[in-house]
């Protein structure tokens, strides 16, 4: 209260309070019950309200949030001279006053680490990342510090003796830790994450993505079971694919599926994914920007998700049976043969993990890349309720800009202002023109552009000073029955000039190094089930009523 009044605002909470445990657990000891409730209640009850208290602070800001809870390596494994202190709380933390160097606001809620409890409580807070609100736990090993609370003035350090601080690699350097709690403040894809910090280790996050796919469960009504990876998956002989046999606007006439033999062994450097998961991909008359037209027959699709099936001799980091995403062509299949590199694992092979594909990665690769967004700008979203439009849309307002979205129909403007949108632009209500020149007659920062054509010229016309357009497709352009049709922008290079604005074009592929450390970082799904539901699927997706991916 006495921050908020002072300040009025709150960017960054730390809570950092914290004592040990001064009695024996094991030993009949009157004071024992009263000490070991009080090291709960300062060491993981007290983090529980300041967070509560942090988060309703944090909410409804435009800027995003960020609380760390510190924790202790005491929390990832047992420390048996001391149980209680291990079940909630960790080490002393002292030095992080360095942060107030940073032009945020700060807020130190005492001096301490945590654990079991803590780690846990921190990690489970991961979904208020939606909210614009990250939480994240630190979970340092031994420094030189001594401790000074009334209640165990002695060393911790000198308590567990010499041997045991020489066994995990002695005392760490300050610098580590406070270099884990910039990375956790400022790395904006970090969400319930832990990080270990130790001597032996450096700094590592804490489960790794295959000790966390043995126990993931989804939040939400939506039950999903753990995955395992297993040694060894059944092979066919032969497989089920989809081929595109014409160039037509009519994707229904222009493919069919085949089957085709599983051609084994596969080469040292691939690997065999069967797939479960398929992501339409537009499909512009047989061209996906190639510049020509590709020879006929050819596979189709671009992107999915399965598990390893397996895997040839030279590849080292792969397992059978590991759920892994593909962006390569010929995605549209039951089995695909794919080159090691082009493999990203994934915790589950969920639809979730299948939107976030080339949709999500477009959007965060495209605006912080192309788009160079960062707080406090004004970002337009052309059509806004498609797959990467979502993404688009949650990225910008999660970063702290006002965001602008255009849709055509009302329940993809109600879908939009759930997402947080500040406004959107029904274009079958509003003429996107008059509402743009009226509300916001300086011209938008960033505009991230899929629709091409007319919207296009209006979109150039509304950049800013400094504006950044983005072009990542023009879907108007190849939606009709004539395929591609390519048009002609008289007089860009004056516009731009005049306002030293800049049009950049962004295709994914060109992106590739990114993909995975993107995916890291990172939905409406609708769902067709069987290669035979392929056609269904794209009529939807060209019908203007699909929202997400």
């Amino acid at each position: 209260t006495q921050h908020l009044a002072t300040f009025g605002t709150l960017d960054i909470c730390i809570n950092n309070a914290g004592i040990a445990n001064p009695a024996r657990f094991d030993k009949d000891d009157s004071d024992g019950s009263r000490s070991w409730r009080r090291t709960i209640n300062v060491d993981l009850v007290a983090v529980v309200e300041c967070t509560q208290l942090a988060i309703k602070a944090m909410k409804g800001k435009q800027k995003p949030g960020v609380i760390i809870n510190m924790g202790s390596a005491a929390g990832l494994y047992p420390m048996s001279f001391d149980p209680i202190y291990s079940a909630a709380k960790g080490l002393l933390v002292c030095l992080l006053f360095l942060l107030i160097c940073s032009p945020l606001y700060l807020f130190f809620s005492g001096y301490s680490i945590s654990t079991g409890g803590v780690v846990l409580f921190t990690r489970s807070l991961a979904h208020l990342k939606r909210q614009g609100i990250r939480i994240n736990v630190l979970c340092p090993e031994f420094w030189f510090l001594h401790f000074c609370c009334a209640v165990y003035p002695t060393d911790l350090a000198e308590a567990i003796g010499a041997s045991f601080l020489q066994s995990i690699g002695g005392y760490m350097p300050m610098d580590m830790l406070i270099k884990g709690a910039f990375e956790l403040i400022t790395d904006e894809s970090k969400a319930g994450a832990c990080l270990w910090i130790s001597n032996r280790r450096g700094l590592e996050y804490w489960p790794t993505p295959m000790e966390q796919a043995k126990y993931l469960v989804g939040s939400g009504s939506r039950k999903r079971t753990s995955f395992k990876v297993t040694s060894t998956i059944e092979l066919p002989q032969s497989f089920e694919k989809i081929i595109v046999h014409a160039l037509s606007h009519n994707f229904r006439n222009a493919t069919r599926i085949v089957r085709t033999p599983l051609q084994l062994p596969i080469r040292p450097h691939q690997v065999l994914l069967k797939s479960s998961m398929l992501v339409l991909t537009q499909v512009i008359s047989g061209r996906y920007f190639t510049g020509g037209s590709p020879k006929l027959p050819f596979d189709a699709g671009f992107e999915g998700v399965g598990l390893i099936a397996a895997v040839g001799e030279s590849v080292k980091n792969l397992e059978v049976g590991t759920p892994a995403a593909v962006m390569t062509f010929g995605a549209y299949a039951e089995y695909m043969i794919v080159s090691s590199k082009h493999v990203l694992p994934v915790p589950r092979p969920d639809p979730e993990v299948v939107a976030m594909l080339t949709s999500g990665l477009t959007a965060l690769t495209a605006l912080e890349k192309a788009g160079q967004m960062k707080s406090d700008e004004t970002v337009l979203v052309t059509a806004a309720a498609g797959g990467t439009g979502q993404f688009a849309v949650q990225l910008a307002k999660l970063a702290g800009n006002k965001v602008i979205a255009t849709c055509g129909g009302s329940e993809k403007a109600k879908l939009l202002k759930e997402l947080g949108v500040d406004r959107v632009i029904d274009y079958k209500a509003e003429d996107i023109k008059t509402v743009l020149k009226k509300e916001f007659p300086k011209g938008v920062d960033i505009i991230y552009e899929s629709v091409g054509g007319k919207m296009f010229d209006l979109c150039l016309n509304a950049l800013a000073v400094y504006g950044r357009l983005i072009v990542i497709g023009m879907i108007s352009q190849y939606q009709g029955e004539k395929g591609w049709q390519p048009s002609n922008y008289p007089g860009l290079c004056e516009k731009i000039l005049a306002k030293s604005q800049t049009v950049a074009g962004f295709f994914l592929v060109q992106y590739s190094q990114l993909w995975k450390q993107n995916l890291d970082k990172l939905g409406l799904i609708r769902k067709f089930i069987g290669l035979n539901t392929v056609s269904d699927a794209v009529e939807y997706l060209h019908s203007g009523k699909s929202t997400g991916k």
